[in-house]
C-alpha cells in the first residue's frame, strides 16, 4: 500500500487505495486518542484526590495561572497543567517582554509559536489553560494521523504493504499515545504541537512538497529548539530520498540522487522560525542571541558532545548505590539538592529512558531511511551535549518522546508478536498512568 501511495502522489492523483489508508490513519489515531487521554484524566483525578495537589504548587505557579477555575474544574485540569505549564500560560498573558532585562530572560527559553497560538485564541475570552489543553489535543491527533501514514509509508516498502506494516503503523501510534510521559503530549506543554509539525514535514518532503515542507519546518523551528534540526534531515531527503516527485538518477555511492532544482530554496524557510524569534527579541529590547542561551538560565551548559550520557551513567550509579544503602546521612551525588533518595530515584529512572532510547535509536537508523537516522542523532545531541549539573539527563524522556522514528522502529519491532505487543503497551499504560498521578500532584517527573 505505501508503494501505491507514493504513486498516487507522483501521479498527482488520490487512488482509493490512498483514501483507504487515510481512513485507516484517521481511526486509528482516534481510537489511540480518546483512549490514552482516559487513562490521563482518571490517573490524574484519582491521584490528587487521593494525595491532594501537593506541596509544590504554591512555590512554583504563585499566580496560579494553573487554577483558574472552581474547584470541580481545577481537579479536572490537574494533569494537564503543571510545572512548564505555568511559563507556557505567563508567555501566553503577558508575552516575553525582554525590556525588563534578566527578570524575564528565563521565558526566552520556551519558543514562540505554542504559547502564541494560545494567547492568541484566548484573546476572545476563553481561558488560557483550556486553550492550550485544546491546542494539544488537536496537535497530538494530527501528529498521530501523520505518524501512522508516514510509517505505512517507510515500512510498506520493506513487506510491500502487507499485514506486518499495517500492523506496524497501529503499533507505532499507540506506543506513542501510551508511553510513559504521554501526559505531556495533552498538558499546556509544546510538544504535541512540535511533534505534529515535524511527522507532517517528513511527510510532505517524501511526497515532494517542498514549500509546504519548508513551512511546517519554519513552524517546528519557532516551536521547539531542535526544530532547525529538522533542515539538515530535509536536505538530505531532498539529494538522497527516497522521494515520491522525482525518479532517482544513478549515482555513485556518495553523490545526490536527485539533481538541485530551485525547488531546494524551500528547505531554507526551517532556519527562518528560529531567527524570527531571535531577531523579535532584539527588536523588542532584547539580547537578539537571548534564545540561544536562555538554556543557561536553567542550568543548562555545553559540556561537549553526548558528555551527558557519561555524567547521567555516574548519577544513575550514584543513584543506584544511594537507593540501595536505603539511607540518606550520606549523600553519593553530591552535585543534586534536596531529598537524595529523590534525586537517586530520578536519576536512576533517566538513565533507564536514556538506554531504552538509545536502543530504538540505534535500531531506527539502521532500519530507515538515512535522513530519519540524521534527525535522531543530532536531535539527541543537544540535550545529551548541555547537560544540567544537578540532573544531566534532566527531561531526556520528553525528548526522546517526540523522536517518531523511535517509535516507527519499535512498531515494526513488535508487529510480528501480537502477546509481546500487548504486554509492551500494558506496562507503558501502567507507567503512563503512575507518572501522570506524579506530575498531577506536582511531583516534578522529567
Amino acid at each position: 500500500m505505501g508503494t501505491e501511495i507514493a504513486q498516487a502522489s507522483v501521479a498527482g492523483a488520490v487512488t482509493p487505495a490512498a483514501r483507504a489508508e487515510a481512513r485507516t490513519a484517521l481511526r486509528a489515531a482516534w481510537r489511540a486518542l480518546w483512549s490514552s487521554r482516559l487513562v490521563v484524566l482518571a490517573s490524574g483525578l484519582v491521584a490528587v484526590l487521593a494525595t491532594g495537589e501537593g506541596l509544590a504548587r504554591s512555590p512554583f505557579d504563585p499566580g496560579s495561572l494553573t487554577r483558574p477555575f472552581g474547584a470541580a474544574g481545577n481537579l479536572l485540569a490537574a494533569p494537564f497543567a503543571r510545572w512548564v505549564s505555568v511559563w507556557y500560560l505567563l508567555i501566553a498573558r503577558w508575552g516575553y517582554r525582554p525590556e525588563l532585562g534578566g527578570l524575564t530572560r528565563p521565558r526566552e527559553a520556551f519558543f514562540p509559536l505554542y504559547p502564541m497560538a494560545v494567547g492568541l485564541i484566548a484573546a476572545a475570552g476563553v481561558p488560557a489553560l483550556l486553550v492550550g489543553v485544546a491546542v494539544s489535543l488537536a496537535s497530538l491527533f494530527a501528529a498521530l494521523v501523520g505518524l501512522h501514514r508516514l510509517a505505512a509509508l517507510e515500512l510498506g516498502g520493506l513487506d510491500g504493504g502487507g499485514t506486518r506494516s499495517r500492523r506496524a503503523a497501529e503499533l507505532a501510534v499507540l506506543l506513542v499515545a501510551f508511553s510513559p510521559l504521554a501526559f505531556f503530549l495533552s498538558a499546556v506543554y509544546a510538544e504535541a504541537l512540535y511533534l505534529a509539525l515535524s511527522v507532517w514535514m517528513f511527510w510532505l518532503a517524501r511526497q515532494g512538497r517542498w514549500a509546504a515542507a519548508g513551512l511546517l519546518g519554519m513552524l517546528a523551528a519557532a516551536t521547539r529548539p531542535t526544530g532547525l534540526l529538522l533542515a539538515p534531515a530535509a536536505l538530505i531527503l531532498y539529494l538522497y530520498g527516497p522521494r515520491a516527485d522525482h525518479p532517482p538518477r544513478r549515482a555513485r555511492r556518495l553523490a545526490p540522487r536527485y539533481r538541485l532544482r530551485p525547488d531546494v530554496l524551500w528547505i531554507g524557510l526551517i532556519p527562518v522560525g528560529t531567527l524570527a524569534f531571535c531577531l523579535a527579541v532584539g527588536a523588542a529590547g532584547g539580547d537578539v542571541f537571548g534564545p540561544l542561551h536562555a538554556q543557561a538560565y536553567w542550568g543548562r551548559e555545553f559540556a561537549g558532545p553526548f558528555v551527558a550520557v557519561w555524567q547521567g551513567a555516574l548519577a544513575a550509579f550514584d543513584g543506584a548505590r544511594q537507593l540501595l544503602s536505603g539511607q540518606s546521612a550520606h549523600v553519593y551525588f553530591t552535585a543534586a539538592g534536596g531529598s537524595p533518595m529523590i534525586a537517586a530515584g530520578h536519576n536512576v529512572m533517566l538513565f533507564a529512558f536514556l538506554v531504552v532510547g538509545l536502543v530504538c535509536a540505534v535500531a531506527a537508523v539502521r532500519l530507515l531511511p538515512v535522513a530519519y537516522g540524521v534527525y535522531v542523532v543530532t536531535a539527541l545531541a543537544l540535550p545529551l551535549s548541555y547537560p544540567v549539573a544537578s540532573q544531566p539527563l534532566m527531561s531526556i524522556p520528553r525528548f526522546l518522546l517526540t523522536l517518531f522514528p523511535l517509535f516507527i522502529w519499535a512498531g515494526w519491532r513488535l508487529a510480528p508478536y501480537r502477546r509481546g505487543a500487548i504486554a509492551v503497551l500494558v506496562a507503558s499504560g501502567g507507567l503512563l498512568a503512575l507518572l501522570t498521578g506524579e506530575f498531577a500532584t506536582w511531583h516534578w517527573v522529567a
